[in-house]
């Protein structure tokens, strides 16, 4: 308790603190540790502004704060912030650590840690200012599972929903999806054991008892080829005033859903690009098999609309709602005339066991359509190498004790996606008729 070693050779081996967070003991090491061995925080104070979200709470009005460490630049109050995939927002105070705790104050500079107001939708692990260009090298893996989470009590069902909101909010890892059509809560996971973790905190912090529904796997949809459709005003059956094209071709593994434009720069008001843009996004959360569509780009190669006349709005002319409205037809047509492939989640595994145990190992594997190869043995031990869906790592996990006298130790990350061996279980479509 309360002791700290450093290691003669820095990188040699990992310095380890060990104390007590309540009593404090070992506090003074990790401080001190973190100076010596941590580099200090850099970056130009007078360039552009950049940083990232590393906390966020709510203040006794229920206010958001988010926890700022900025990394270039220096913002002040008042200013506009970008964050995360397309936010904006007035920051309206500041308070900079200084000790503790964070002082009022106008500007937080590069090498501090702010607390910022304003910042109504900012969540953490969302890159700020010049640092949003780099979200694309930062982000997590995936969630690869999936399930519905019900309150015990019907009556919880809105302070669940609220509860989950304010925990997206605070932890990256957990993402929530609210199904209007089956009138459901939906959770990404990570793994199996996430669910006891959500289940505990939302009984600890919220006074809410929840159960969870089986596990599925998130699949995905890819493109196969190119496809394209248009409508036309005025030509059946669209039933909209605009005339819209669109193609869809597929993309490099891991580039999600691109939008571009091909037709002349201008012939289209903004808010009408703006409207199929964003229902081509909505739209393509589910594909032909019901799973959302990635790695693909979306191009509008024909438009048209009819103008206000002179003197106002007309009911005869366009609005954006008709774009919005023709979109998801013309999109779910390219789509068809493209065809789609199924993937799924893969990880990748690194298994260590005893070498006496790799010959009942290897086939059990096998037989859950993990397939791995022994790479390395050193003395006693077998080290085993390999893929596995993702919805096999829990099945692997329960597997191995019995087979290696509880002396495996596992572990596996999201490496890819990897077409579906054998059927795939498509989702009830509820998108757009074609």
């Amino acid at each position: 308790r309360g002791g700290v070693a450093w290691p003669a050779s820095v990188g040699a081996v990992p310095p380890v603190v060990v104390g007590a967070g309540s009593p404090g003991p070992g506090r003074d090491g990790l401080i001190g540790g973190l100076t010596e061995l941590l580099p200090a925080a850099g970056g130009a104070q007078g360039g552009p502004v950049g940083g990232a979200v590393v906390k966020v709470e709510r203040g006794p009005a229920g206010e958001k704060i988010g926890y700022v460490r900025i990394r270039s630049g220096t913002l002040r109050t008042r200013d506009r912030l970008r964050f995360g995939p397309g936010g904006e927002a007035k920051v309206t105070a500041i308070g900079v650590f200084d000790g503790a705790p964070a002082v009022p104050r106008d500007s937080v500079a590069a090498g501090q840690i702010g607390k910022l107001w304003g910042l109504c939708d900012v969540r953490v692990g969302d890159l700020v200012g010049e640092s949003r260009a780099a979200a694309a090298e930062r982000q997590f893996a995936p969630p690869t599972l999936e399930t519905v989470i019900v309150p015990c009590r019907p009556a919880d069902r809105g302070a669940l929903h609220a509860a989950l909101a304010q925990l997206a909010e605070q932890d990256p890892l957990i993402n929530l999806r609210q199904d209007d059509a089956r009138q459901e809560l939906c959770l990404s996971l990570y793994g199996e054991v996430q669910k006891e973790v959500i289940a505990a905190t939302l009984a600890d912090e919220f006074g809410v008892e929840v159960a969870f529904r089986e596990t599925t796997t998130i699949c995905v949809e890819r493109p196969a080829s190119s496809g394209a459709a248009a409508e036309f005003i005025d030509q059946p059956p669209n039933p909209f005033r605009a005339t819209l094209g669109l193609r869809v071709d597929p993309a490099a593994a891991g580039t999600g859903v691109k939008f571009t434009l091909e037709i002349e720069a201008g012939a289209l008001p903004s808010s009408f690009v703006k409207a199929v843009q964003e229902a081509v996004h909505q739209t393509m959360r589910q594909g032909l098999r019901g799973w959302p569509v990635t790695d693909c780009t979306v191009t509008m190669t024909q438009s048209g609309y009819v103008p206000p006349p002179p003197h106002g709005w007309s009911k005869w002319s366009t609005s954006a709602g008709d774009f919005r409205n023709l979109t998801p037809l013309v999109l779910m047509t390219a789509l068809a005339r493209a065809g789609t492939t199924v993937l799924e989640p893969v990880h990748r595994f690194r298994l260590e066991i005893p070498a006496d145990a790799l010959g009942p190992v290897l086939p059990a594997l096998a037989r859950l359509r993990a397939f791995g190869q022994a790479q390395a043995a050193r003395g006693s031990l077998c080290v085993v190498r390999g893929v596995v869906p993702a919805a096999q790592v829990h099945q692997v996990r329960q597997l191995l004790p019995g087979l290696t006298r509880g002396e495996a130790v596992l572990e596996s990350t999201f490496d890819s996606y990897q077409p579906v061996r054998g059927p795939d279980d498509p989702l009830p479509f509820l998108g757009a008729d074609l």
